[in-house]
């Protein structure tokens, strides 16, 4: 590994750590910043992308540590009956969303593996940007009609979180975005909303660690890179995710979703031309 390859792994690192908490994909960030600064291919850049999504749950793991234990506590009072009481809601909630982000996570990753396979970087980009809009509409939607109030999670919000969370593979699809829409659209306040949805994060992004790692192995970079960045991702998400948590509960970051999503399609258009 040479220095060039430690610095772009260190700045991937970097913007996984930042914008993994942010309702704008990392996925599709990452991908775009990794074939601009590489030359990588849109099907290595996103597998790489997902690689290191793994640094950013480990921070999450450390960050929420606290509430895992609680959760994880709570599994001796588990019983089908009274699942989703509010002593045991959390880990029931976690285990059935993480289960239907399973069900619609592998086949959306082999959906994936076909489309930017075939899609140019300029193709690829305008992709990612158009599913940013989405993202950031459906945020304002949830912004504009949720009314608040629940205080536990049930069966129906872990299977309509957990389902979205595995069409967020798709770069461009932000997974906190959206599953954080999702709960404000069912009654749950802002930052109960986050707090599931980053909890939520662990298992299913280190399961797609995995996913990538049996299916091509490490992808585009040395071992040492690959370490440089989750090492990276994992500092600077455990340093930065407080203060970000504090910031979305103040900004409109819809608003956000929106401006880099059309970025995203004006830069890429002009790729293609």
């Amino acid at each position: 590994m040479n220095a060039n390859d430690a610095i772009v792994a260190a700045v991937v690192g970097l913007v996984q750590g930042v914008l993994e908490w942010l309702p704008v994909s990392s996925e599709g960030s990452v991908a775009i910043l990794v074939t601009a600064l590489t030359g990588a291919t849109p099907a290595i850049a996103t597998r790489l992308a997902l690689f290191i999504h793994a640094g950013t749950a480990l921070s999450a793991l450390a960050y929420y540590r606290s509430e895992v234990a609680l959760v994880l506590a709570s599994a001796g009072g588990w019983r089908p009956g009274t699942a989703f009481n509010r002593s045991t809601a959390d880990l029931s909630f976690l285990a059935l969303a993480t289960l239907a982000t399973g069900v619609t996570g592998l086949p959306a990753f082999l959906l994936l593996d076909a489309l930017v396979s075939e899609l140019t970087g300029g193709a690829f980009v305008v992709l990612v940007g158009g599913l940013l809009v989405l993202t950031g509409l459906l945020q304002r939607c949830a912004a504009w009609l949720s009314l608040g109030g629940r205080e536990t999670p049930d069966w129906l919000d872990a299977l309509l979180v957990g389902g979205l969370q595995g069409l967020a593979i798709l770069p461009g699809v932000s997974r906190s975005g959206t599953t954080v829409s999702a709960l404000l659209l069912r009654g749950h306040e802002g930052e109960a909303s986050l707090r599931l949805s980053f909890l939520l994060s662990i298992p299913a992004a280190l399961a797609a660690n995995v996913l990538v790692v049996l299916s091509d192995g490490i992808p585009a970079v040395s071992p040492a890179a690959a370490l440089i960045a989750l090492a990276v991702s994992a500092l600077v998400g455990y340093l930065t995710v407080d203060a970000l948590v504090r910031l979305v509960r103040r900004v409109p970051f819809w608003a956000v979703c929106v401006g880099f999503g059309g970025l995203a399609v004006i830069g890429g258009g002009l790729l293609l031309v």
